[in-house]
């Protein structure tokens, strides 16, 4: 098994109802360590150049509202598979179609409303973690 490095971000939603704490004891209780993290408010122009892949997509605008909303909490993960092992405990982006015990489904609201996001690959997680965080604020 590799010890590999994952983006996780806590979103609006879930810091709204002060869940930052039962997110990240989810994440840690499941052998993933948080190597970085801070909390944010998202500008426009941040949302926008973070979710930019989606930027054709119908719900883009929605989105990049929801996301400047309030705070995040973007942190970077470290642990065996830690891409993998975070999605699996983030659960289905849609929480009535998640698995019981993770994240989305004991947390989300909705689907547009669910909570965290995560990284999805190798690649993803290396663009992810380098917009919010630079190599000196990642101690592990």
């Amino acid at each position: 098994m590799a010890i590999e490095r994952t983006f996780s971000m806590i979103k609006p939603d879930a810091t709204k109802r002060n869940l930052t704490g039962a997110i990240t004891k989810v994440f840690e209780d499941n052998g993933l360590r948080v190597v970085a993290s801070k909390r944010v408010w998202m500008s426009k122009r941040e949302a926008e150049g973070f979710y930019a892949v989606h930027k054709d997509r119908p719900f883009f605008g929605e989105l990049v509202e929801g996301m400047t909303s309030g705070p995040t909490v973007v942190q970077v993960l470290e642990g065996e598979n830690a891409i993998l092992k975070n999605r699996e405990l983030m659960g289905a982006t849609n929480p009535a179609q998640a698995a019981e015990g993770t994240i989305r489904k004991q947390f989300a609201l909705s689907i547009g409303e669910n909570s965290v996001h995560g990284s999805d690959a190798p690649e993803t997680a290396a663009e992810e973690i380098a917009y919010w965080f630079s190599s000196t604020e990642i101690v592990g």
